[in-house]
């Protein structure tokens, strides 16, 4: 009946019955117990029920209060209880019927403006005379009340005691009504109540007040009307619907999940919260990850979601299955901010599960986006303001082998603008998931404890620790591979035979590796390339031309961003090598004293330059991963880089290349931002978003005069993220002629690794680049 982990009320103790009879539960307290029965019933045929079942109670003389909530009666009777009774809460509860072994209510029901949970009272006495079985009586497990008066004492809550027992009460049904519904229903409720009437919260209000110099009173009544904007109000009925509304969206694909993975975390659920961290590439992911989870018997988790997504009827829908709606900038809103912080740290406390997304919104590129730290900084505050053993971070992986609204988003990166969100948007966005698009694969890396996480390192080396694990957890699907083959020769067609040769060296160097994979298709053999070019053409990213000698293959007219989109979900796995390729090349041109230690700094100064791009190890768990891709490339690289031209025909005798399928398209829109950078008035404010507009127009003429290579390199987040590594480095901000000097050099540094990556272009032998 309490919402702390040391309370009686703690949980059912009943049973169903079995057959077409009211399931009924055996009497909770001994046979000689005097007991206060707070028997909840809002209608004549919950009355007659519980009335039915207290009439068999083993103690005649215990005293009853029927209530439709608590109220004055409930006062009243424990000012008149003699002693030390139980108390005793019990309720009816109305199961939906049965349907292939499942109870749930379903989008018919949410039409139709009926709750089979909640029915009304001629509905209910209908379902007493055909369908008994959908009635169960619960109560919960009961209290004393010098405990209750004990525990109402200890916590100092601003409410009356009689308040207090009657949503103890209310609580403690919920939970021991999970035996009836299953865990998936676990939903917390009277959650504003609870943290209005805390004491710490109440504490919380004043010191801000004063700090803000402004009426408590007033204070106060902003943070209660942002609770109730911002907490989820689960209902049971919209858990249901959005359970089907989900599964009818993301109709497209099957569903993979990581079994072992998923019974890991039901273990640690038991003890802990769970904080999941999902990679973010559609709007199918909450749904997909809420419809994976609930099949494994997991509670909704709480979503933190921006507001854009809140229309109706989406948005009333979502919040009462537990999407919790914020705004997506709270600057100067110091009431805000503490009633979110205060919202997460009563979830968790709670041991309810928590899930945002990390990158703070849909990738664009298809490689993890850089982390935003606000709901984490909040996160840890009230893990440290005490109350919680311990938080559990799961990283978690969903890829798609097909998206739809990659075609969106590519055209938004060359430029075309957003389309809002709304309801006309929504029932396009449906319509377009009647296709086939493959699998989404849901998989979960390695948990993180948060407290370990907080005493060992920093915030932000926590956070990348996730980062990497979610990257680790990514399997690499046959789309990405086909599409980084495809995306290596740019605008030439290949034949069946030329695509099984790019494929043969990646294919083997992923299983050199170990690297995850989801190995749907058979890629060694000429029909699983085909199929794999065929389901790339089915959605016109890929085209094939057969009216030749032989069908050839290549990327669809403006669809590279979209091939770089599949491509970019694995190059973290292959980074490394890309820039062990440039350092062998870099050691070649420059023919070092020391080769393996102007090795090292060249990686490292590579590193800096794609940093904000990709999650890196730290520095000594990065050398060890780059001696071993340049072991791979040739196990004896240290004697040979002594020798005039010995890194270069270490390059050329290679099978694979991957610096210039990899990260070509990124160090190209490094360069046009580095250019356009170093021909503006060092004196001259840079504005971000005229900035990239210009870059955009430049890289497209860039493009069409063949001085870059790559058409996935015309990206606003790429020119993006290269103004943030300008930036980094104070070339942004205006200055004298010292800055244009620096700009130039910046240019030069990026064009050096532009120039390196063709050369290596050049000489691949093994597949036609």
């Amino acid at each position: 009946m309490t919402v702390t982990q040391d309370s009686a009320f703690a949980s059912g103790n009943g049973s169903t019955s079995s057959g077409g009879a009211i399931g009924e539960a055996p009497w909770p307290t001994a046979a000689d117990a005097d007991s206060i029965v707070l028997a909840f019933a809002r209608t004549p045929a919950e009355r007659a029920v519980l009335g039915q079942w207290l009439a068999r109670a083993p103690v005649p003389s215990t005293h009853v209060e029927m209530l439709e909530s608590a109220d004055a009666r409930l006062e009243q009777a424990l000012a008149d209880a003699d002693g030390d009774p139980w108390l005793v809460p019990v309720r009816v509860t109305w199961l939906p019927r049965e349907r292939d072994g499942v109870r749930a209510a379903t989008l018919i029901d949410l039409l139709a403006l009926s709750n089979p949970r909640r029915p009304g009272p001629r509905l209910q006495a209908r379902i007493l005379r055909h369908e008994p079985d959908r009635c169960r009586i619960v109560p919960a497990e009961p209290a004393r009340l010098s405990e209750l008066r004990s525990r109402f004492e200890r916590y100092r809550v601003e409410e009356g005691f009689s308040s207090f027992v009657g949503r103890q009460a209310t609580l403690a049904l919920e939970r021991a009504e999970r035996a009836y519904v299953g865990l998936q229903y676990k939903v917390p409720r009277l959650v504003v109540e609870d943290i209005e009437t805390s004491a710490h919260f109440q504490t919380q209000i004043a010191e801000l007040a004063e700090r803000l110099d402004r009426p408590r009173a007033e204070v106060a009544a902003e943070a209660s009307a942002y609770l109730d904007e911002m907490v989820a109000s689960h209902s049971r009925l919209a858990i249901d619907a959005w359970q089907h509304f989900g599964r009818w969206l993301s109709r497209a694909y099957s569903v993979d999940v990581d079994q072992a993975s998923v019974e890991r975390l039901r273990a640690l659920s038991e003890r802990y919260p769970l904080a999941f961290l999902p990679s973010h590439r559609s709007y199918l992911d909450p749904l997909v990850l809420r419809s994976a989870l609930h099949r494994h018997g997991f509670a909704p988790n709480h979503v933190l979601g921006g507001l854009n997504v809140g229309f109706w009827p989406i948005g009333p829908v979502a919040r009462r299955s537990g999407v919790v709606f914020i705004r997506r900038s709270v600057r100067g809103e110091p009431v805000y901010k503490l009633v979110l912080r205060e919202y997460i740290g009563y979830l968790v406390r709670k041991r309810f599960n928590v899930e945002w997304y990390i990158e703070g919104g849909r990738t664009r590129t298809g490689k993890l986006r850089p982390p935003r730290y606000g709901l984490l900084n909040y996160l840890v505050e009230a893990f440290r303001e005490g109350g919680v053993e311990d938080v559990i971070l799961v990283p978690t992986s969903i890829v798609y082998d097909q998206l739809y609204e990659v075609g969106a988003m590519a055209a938004e990166e060359h430029g075309a603008q957003k389309t809002p969100e709304s309801l006309s948007w929504l029932v396009g966005y449906a319509r377009a998931q009647g296709r086939g698009f493959g699998k989404v694969r849901v998989c979960f890396g390695e948990p993180t404890s948060l407290s370990e996480a907080l005493g060992g390192e920093e915030r932000e080396h926590a956070v990348e620790r996730v980062c990497h694990r979610i990257n680790r957890a990514t399997p690499i699907t046959d789309t990405a591979l086909v599409a980084l083959a495809l995306l290596g020769v740019e605008d030439r067609a290949l034949t069946l035979k030329e695509v099984r040769v790019t494929l043969a060296p990646l294919l083997e160097h992923v299983e050199l590796r170990h690297l995850p994979r989801t190995g749907e298709l058979d890629l060694s053999k000429p029909s699983g390339v085909r199929q794999a070019l065929e389901a790339l053409c089915g959605h016109g990213v890929a085209t094939c031309y057969s009216d030749g000698t032989e069908p050839v293959w290549s990327i669809g007219s403006k669809r590279h961003l979209e091939a770089a989109f599949y491509r970019n979900s694995v190059v973290h796995f292959l980074v490394n090598r890309a820039i062990a390729e440039l350092v062998l090349a870099h050691i070649d041109e420059q023919s070092p004293d020391d080769p393996v230690a102007a090795g090292w700094e060249e990686a490292l100064r590579i590193r800096d330059v794609l940093k904000f791009e990709f999650f890196f190890a730290r520095k000594r768990e990065f050398e060890h991963e780059l001696r071993a891709e340049l072991a791979f490339l040739d196990p004896g690289w240290e004697q040979l880089v002594g020798r005039p031209g010995a890194a270069w025909a270490a390059l050329e005798g290679a099978r694979l290349h991957l610096a210039p399928r990899v990260l070509a398209s990124f160090l190209e829109a490094y360069l046009v931002v580095a250019e356009r950078l170093a021909a503006r008035d060092p004196r001259t404010a840079v504005d971000e978003k005229e900035f990239v507009t210009e870059c955009l127009g430049v890289a497209h003429q860039y493009r069409l005069q063949r001085r870059l290579a790559s058409t996935e390199s015309i990206s606003r987040e790429l020119f993006s993220t290269a103004l943030k590594l300008a930036a980094n480095r104070d070339l942004v901000d205006p200055g004298r002629e010292e800055l244009a000097e620096r700009r130039r050099l910046f240019a030069a540094e990026i064009s050096g690794l532009v120039d390196r990556i063709g050369r290596i272009r050049g000489t691949s032998a093994a597949a036609p680049s």
